[in-house]
């Protein structure tokens, strides 16, 4: 992206498990500047992080962020604890920060066609909304994917809080009431995971609204991608349903599956609302709002944050939890 200074810092990275390229090797094979420790980078005065640190690490990340005067973009899930999630918004709000959190398919221009029929009404009174999230368990990327502690838990924490953060979209930000999950460790049982790796999460809304989510690690191995996303939404005069990630061109070849992207770059249109919100507020200012807020903020985060923690408390004792 044209106007934009990149570095990056993994103190950590010494830690990680090592079929896991991190540090200053991940940085040489994307051709980006690091620095060794995090008061080097903070020492550059950068204008904005980006934090893809361990679930279990955002909340200290973000606070020392908005510490340091800068704005944020966090991965999802906000944290893995609700408590965590609430510390990280004041203290964002304390030292004037934004905070955004990195969920890119709402940017899909599938989903904006989506919630336009919503909102005219074309389909009528939302009833139900019915997601999957499925994907690759993430041993080979990130093996800290499957760490209980580190992130918080498997298939329910990585998967779950996407389609969350569009029904979060539809409903213009209505908490969830109650959730009712379920769990297990079936899908990829050989490879010896501590957390579930498959799920189904059921929502109820104030609203009567009810959505299901599949939130499964249930994508081979051997698939050309980490997996896809699909939303519909059932209204009381019609339904409609969104593939975001489908517009490829596929086919098979003498060395697999063949898999060419050929739909918007979702990632960019997420970094470009948050850079463009950080030009437009310039330097956080202690205890003043930014002046513009990209969505989705910090707030949007722990509702869907709720859900999640609602869905693994659900799982656990085999019986809805509240919101």
């Amino acid at each position: 992206m044209n106007g934009v200074e990149l570095l990056a810092s993994d103190p950590d990275h010494k830690s990680a498990p090592t079929r896991e390229l991190r540090g200053r090797a991940f940085a040489r094979r994307n051709g980006v500047e690091y620095a060794e420790t995090y008061e080097d980078l903070f020492a550059w005065e950068p204008d904005a992080v980006i934090i893809t640190s361990e679930n279990s690490r955002h909340r200290e990340l973000v606070e020392r962020a908005a510490h340091a005067g800068v704005h944020i973009l966090c991965e999802k899930p906000l944290a893995t604890e609700v408590a965590d999630g609430e510390a990280m918004i004041a203290a964002c709000e304390r030292a004037g920060s934004i905070l955004m959190l990195a969920y890119p398919v709402r940017f899909s221009p599938a989903f904006r066609e989506l919630k336009q029929l919503v909102d005219s009404g074309s389909l009528g009174i939302p009833l139900s909304v019915s997601g999957t999230n499925n994907g690759k368990v993430p041993l080979d990327s990130r093996e800290w994917f499957v760490d209980p502690v580190a992130a918080g838990g498997g298939a329910l924490v990585d998967h779950v809080v996407h389609c969350a953060d569009l029904i979060d979209v539809l409903t213009e930000g209505e908490p969830a009431v109650k959730v009712y999950a379920v769990a297990n460790q079936v899908l990829h049982a050989d490879k010896r995971v501590a957390v579930e790796t498959g799920g189904l999460v059921s929502i109820e809304y104030g609203s009567g609204l009810v959505a299901s989510i599949d939130c499964s690690w249930s994508e081979p191995d051997t698939a050309p991608t980490w997996g896809g996303l699909t939303f519909q939404v059932t209204g009381s005069h019609g339904s409609a349903e969104i593939a975001p990630f489908a517009s490829h061109v596929g086919g098979s070849g003498p060395d697999g599956q063949i898999y060419l992207g050929i739909g918007a770059d979702l990632d960019e249109l997420l970094l470009r609302t948050f850079l463009d919100a950080v030009r437009h507020s310039g330097k956080p200012t202690p205890g003043i709002r930014p002046s513009m807020i990209p969505q989705p903020d910090g707030l949007s985060g722990l509702r869907t944050l709720k859900i999640m923690d609602a869905a693994r408390v659900s799982a656990q004792h085999g019986e809805p939890a509240t919101v």
